[in-house]
């Protein structure tokens, strides 16, 4: 059902001074800079801050999958609990969030557009 890591989101209530401070830590500008969220690619992976996030709750961490709407009636019907169903978060990219057994938040993400550098798409190649 997950396809690997893809994006971790960390709250920022002031997310101006969590923008520069990560920028300085990783050296490098974000690739997309809103006042509602700011994403870094590293590494082929986004490390993203979100001003609505509840620190309380700490990051969140999205799994990729093929299907957000499938990937979370399997989730619930391995008895998570609802968080946030699906939504699309624009360009294609479909998000939503569940709570496993612990209370723990887990995030699903179906993002038409994630590609590791290198990597070979599913289907194919030697054992696929």
């Amino acid at each position: 059902m997950f396809l690997g890591l893809r994006t971790v989101v960390y709250p920022a209530p002031d997310l101006a001074a969590a923008r520069r401070w990560y920028a300085r830590l990783l050296g490098i500008e974000p690739y997309f800079d809103e006042p509602f969220y700011v994403g870094f690619e590293v590494a082929g992976y986004e490390l993203a801050l979100d001003p609505a996030g509840d620190p309380a709750v700490g990051p969140v961490t999205y799994w990729g999958v093929e299907d957000a709407e499938r990937a979370l009636a399997r989730l619930l019907a391995a008895g998570a609990a609802p968080r946030e169903q699906v939504r699309e978060v624009g360009g294609g990219i479909r998000v939503a969030t569940a709570l496993d057994p612990a209370g723990s938040v887990l995030g699903i993400i179906e993002n038409p557009h994630f590609h590791l550098p290198g990597a070979v798409p599913a289907g194919t190649g030697p054992g696929r």
